[in-house]
């Protein structure tokens, strides 16, 4: 995928409805918090990519960033730093996990 500002805000437009959705599912079942909703580590992969890609975007010299683009890779950079190291019910990080721990967590 070419860094391209057009991308970036196609990733974050996804990355909003996904939260939406995963917010509808949580009242769906009964108002859970989306701490406890299992998809969110999906999302959290989602957010943690997108930050990234807009790292990367300010990064490259050659891109000229809009100041309103600017302010959303900001917005979703202090939000990846706001939840990465929520941990699971076993207060252990996803990323140390074994996969047998994994899959328990996930009910698979």
């Amino acid at each position: 995928m070419a860094l391209t500002i057009e991308n970036f805000v196609k990733l974050a437009n996804y990355y909003n409805q996904t939260a939406m959705i995963m917010s509808a599912i949580c009242v769906q079942k009964g108002g859970i918090p989306m701490e406890n909703y299992v998809g969110r580590m999906y999302a959290a992969d989602v957010l943690e990519f997108i930050a990234e890609y807009g790292r990367r975007l300010k990064a490259d010299s050659q891109i000229v960033i809009p100041a309103d683009v600017a302010s959303v890779i900001e917005r979703f950079n202090a939000e990846y730093e706001r939840v990465k190291s929520l941990t699971t019910p076993s207060q252990k990080p996803i990323y140390e996990m074994t996969l047998d721990e994994f899959e328990k967590f996930m009910n698979i």
